[in-house]
């Protein structure tokens, strides 16, 4: 019986589905992964450089203006078939908990409710000063095509400027969504690993706790994974392929 197979029978079983999703999934709809993020002229800088806090205090105008440029791409982009099918799921599975790294809104739009971000959000900037939640995001934001600088807007609390929403090197990712995630796995019987090289820690170790617990763990990426189990699995290729081919083997496409 093919893997496919074997991880379809496993879905149609499922009372608890985790998803875990990361950047090769945003990546089918034309957003960039993180390394790849720089084209024209942001090409000269380094983006492990612009996410940092420390690089937000030395120029707050460059680091905003890039990651607005950023936001910019992801309200250009549209779910794609994998963000659909991923939707989808949950009107066939008992329990569903969708957990993503990406900072994109992707699986909102396609239709999936409380997704649990663990790097953040690009559409949830807060205060860099009093961490409070900044509600006034331009929903059409400039788009810095050529490098330029961008003032961020200011706390309307304390007067401090708005940074991005997500998680920056060095910081720590948001207790609450990784505890979310890390029940979520304990509890699963099945967790699908969609476009994640899961090498990023400590999200990687959603997938691990979830076969640690016993459940049946599916690596769905372009690039083959090697499993360390009998209840491990790897699937090769585009997600928005084989996670609507998953629906349609269990029966419910």
């Amino acid at each position: 019986m093919s893997d496919l197979q074997i991880v379809a029978d496993a879905l149609r079983r499922a009372r608890h589905l985790v998803v875990f999703t990361g950047a090769g999934v945003s990546a089918e709809s034309g957003i960039p992964t993180f390394r790849d993020a720089l084209s024209g002229l942001w090409q000269r800088f380094d983006p492990g450089e612009l996410a940092t806090a420390a690089a937000f205090r030395r120029d707050p105008a460059l680091v905003w203006g890039w990651y607005e440029w950023r936001r910019a791409q992801v309200l250009k982009a549209r779910p794609n078939p994998a963000h659909l099918a991923i939707a989808e799921l949950a009107r066939h599975v008992p329990q569903l908990t969708l957990v993503t790294q990406n900072v994109d809104d992707l699986h909102e739009r396609a239709g999936s409710p409380a997704v649990i971000h663990l790097h953040g959000s690009l559409h949830q900037p807060r205060c860099f000063d009093c961490q409070r939640p900044f509600t006034r995001l331009a929903a059409d934001p400039q788009e810095p095509a050529k490098g330029r600088r961008i003032e961020p807007p200011r706390c309307l609390q304390c007067g401090g400027p708005v940074r991005p929403g997500v998680v920056w090197f060095g910081e720590m990712l948001p207790e609450q969504a990784l505890q979310q995630a890390f029940a979520a796995a304990e509890s699963c019987d099945l967790l699908l690993s969609i476009g994640t090289s899961g090498v990023v820690y400590p999200a990687a170790h959603v997938p691990q706790l979830a076969l640690d617990s016993g459940a049946v763990v599916a690596h769905i990426n372009q690039q083959a994974f090697a499993p360390n189990s009998p209840r491990e699995h790897s699937l090769v290729g585009p997600a928005g392929e084989l996670v609507p081919a998953l629906l349609q083997r269990a029966g419910w496409q």
